[in-house]
């Protein structure tokens, strides 16, 4: 059977030009018919990118808050507990190091400093996400009064002020909503706000920390400094992401969250570290305290749960667990007592760090939005 031979390039480029004069001279003479005029080329034909400008302008973001209460509306929590289901699930040895060599490159892990560099050691993908690191890793910084929880990246930073606190630039959540109500703190006929209730000095002034944890992060996170934890609350919440974007969306995305409170005093007085957890993320574990139990079934919107481990305990110090890094967490009857770099407890995947703290008027942060932060180096300084 014969093969038809194949048209070189040259033929063609001269018979598609052939067909292209007609039908340019064909609109020139209808031009010419019209008297000369044609019609002028539509802007957006001119410049697309000032046409698709519009559109978001106009129809895309009109329906924006529709868009966030239908995010609001996806069943984050049930979603969460299933991956957490998923995430406990023991892998085929096989298996194990192209899942993780996966995850490894897609977000950036440094397996370099890992306790165990092995991939096949890890069982399931929870004991991955979990992984504990070489010790030396992590150095506290010694010249800071406090130091960085967690691995991740500072979202923001600086003065707490009309007990309103910043979760990304230009968006912001209630204290009051955010901590719950504080009974037994000061006077509330002195206080004329609730950031002054939290305040046990008026020389002293109240900061915030928000410190993000990226899925590639370690995923522990340790005391910023010495301190004693009197109260544990959990607010049951829904578990939307904490990315960065959808924080700038969501107005007191962090009020809303699912979260663990821990609240107490250090050396400048009022001091807590808030676990928020994000879609994935509904398992927040405190190493010293076996009764928390996050993102259960069924919760009630707006309610919480306050465990004290102040005035119940025994006299004389109580050794409540042995944390992950080897410490102990001791409880007496003014709390639990934490030293600076101790392991605390740790998220199942990534999430979000908040610290409130008083202290002096002089203190300073040595920080820039957006930077990345590890565990142990410095916050700031008196």
């Amino acid at each position: 059977m014969c093969q038809r031979p194949a048209l070189s390039a040259a033929p063609v480029a001269r018979a598609r030009s052939w067909l292209q004069v007609p039908r340019l001279a064909l609109r020139r003479r209808l031009n010419a018919l019209s008297g000369g005029v044609s019609r002028p080329t539509p802007p957006w034909r001119r410049r697309p990118i000032a046409l698709l400008c519009y559109i978001l302008s106009t129809s895309a973001l009109r329906p924006l808050a529709n868009r966030v209460a239908l995010y609001r509306s996806f069943p984050t929590r049930l979603l969460s507990r299933a991956w957490g289901r998923l995430n406990g699930m023991d892998l085929p040895t096989w298996l194990r190091k192209p899942i993780y060599s996966l995850y490894i490159w897609t977000f950036g892990v440094n397996m370099q400093e890992a306790a165990v560099e092995d991939l096949h050691h890890y069982r399931n993908l929870g004991e991955f996400f979990r992984r504990r690191l070489k010790p030396a890793v992590r150095p506290l910084c010694a010249s800071s009064c406090l130091v960085s929880p967690a691995d991740g990246k500072i979202l923001h930073f600086g003065l707490v002020k009309n007990s309103e606190v910043e979760q990304v630039k230009g968006v912001t959540y209630s204290l009051e909503s955010f901590l719950g109500p504080q009974e037994g703190r000061g006077k509330d006929s002195e206080c004329s706000s609730f950031r002054e209730l939290l305040l046990s000095s008026a020389e002293n002034d109240l900061f915030h920390v928000v410190i993000y944890l990226a899925p590639g992060d370690y995923h522990c996170f340790h005391s910023p400094t010495d301190w004693r934890v009197e109260l544990r609350r959990h607010f049951p919440g829904s578990l939307m992401s904490v990315n960065p974007g959808v924080a700038r969306l969501v107005k007191e995305l962090f009020c809303l969250n699912e979260r663990v409170a821990l609240t107490g005093k250090w050396q400048h007085g009022f001091f807590s570290l808030t676990a928020v957890g994000a879609t994935n993320v509904g398992s927040i574990r405190v190493y010293f305290d076996k009764e928390l139990q996050t993102n259960s079934p069924r919760y009630k919107k707006g309610s919480f749960f306050d465990h004290s481990y102040a005035g119940d305990a025994a006299a004389g110090k109580q050794p409540l667990d042995t944390m992950a890094d080897g410490g102990v967490a001791c409880a007496d009857g003014a709390g639990v007592a934490l030293e600076r770099g101790m392991a605390v407890g740790e998220f199942n995947l990534g999430s979000t760090i908040v610290l409130l703290f008083e202290a002096p008027k002089d203190f300073s942060f040595k920080l820039q939005p957006g930077q990345r932060i590890r565990v142990g180096e410095g916050l700031g300084s008196l």
